[in-house]
């Protein structure tokens, strides 16, 4: 039976590093950056060099090539929107998939078989590990970073689909990473999803 998995998650909760291991574990497939390319697929009139310039992007320290969330800075038209949302239902329609970000729970809100996850985790326990990651960048940096990111993720998602970011009611699933630990959060998020 085919699963599908979304995860939204507040900067620095550890929401993807969780998708990773959990599409991991389960053999299935992950998307998140990747998506891109699937968006400009879904569209007749965008290049991949056109959807990037809207990818949620971040520093290159944590090991990624892109500076930070240029996607939600800038005004995401409704071509870019509507691709991505074509994307998502395809790659959801096509496997057994985890997708992080990209307001996917909404997308795929009418999906059966899908659990909802959002990852979250007190602030200052998410600048700590964020500053673990990234020991080189400083506190105030990683602060402002994330202040941004949070805005930005809550100014997105309701724009594009009307709901309040993080809300519980639009989730199966809530994991605190703070309260919690990420293994704990695994263990939790491995049994709601091999129970799917």
């Amino acid at each position: 039976m085919k699963r599908i998995i979304t995860i939204g998650r507040e900067f620095g909760a550890g929401g993807g590093e969780l998708g990773r291991r959990l599409a991991e574990e389960l053999g299935i497939e992950y998307y998140d950056r990747d998506i891109i390319l699937h968006t400009a697929e879904a569209s007749a009139h965008l290049t991949p060099e056109q959807v990037r310039r809207w990818d949620e992007r971040v520093p290159r320290e944590f090991g990624f090539t892109q500076s930070l969330f240029n996607f939600y800075d800038r005004p995401l038209s409704e071509e870019l929107w509507n691709a991505q949302v074509r994307a998502i239902r395809q790659l959801a329609e096509k496997q057994s998939c985890v997708i992080v970000g990209r307001n996917a729970d909404y997308i795929l809100r009418a999906f059966d078989h899908r659990l909802r996850v959002f990852i979250h985790a007190d602030r200052n326990w998410r600048l700590r590990r964020m500053h673990t990651l990234m020991p080189d960048t400083p506190m105030e940096q990683l602060e402002a970073d994330m202040n941004a990111a949070d805005r930005a993720r809550h100014s997105y998602c309701t724009k594009h689909t009307g709901q309040i970011y993080g809300d519980s009611r639009n989730y199966d699933l809530t994991l605190c990473t703070s309260s919690l630990g990420i293994e704990k959060a695994m263990e939790l998020l491995r049994i709601a999803a091999r129970d799917l």
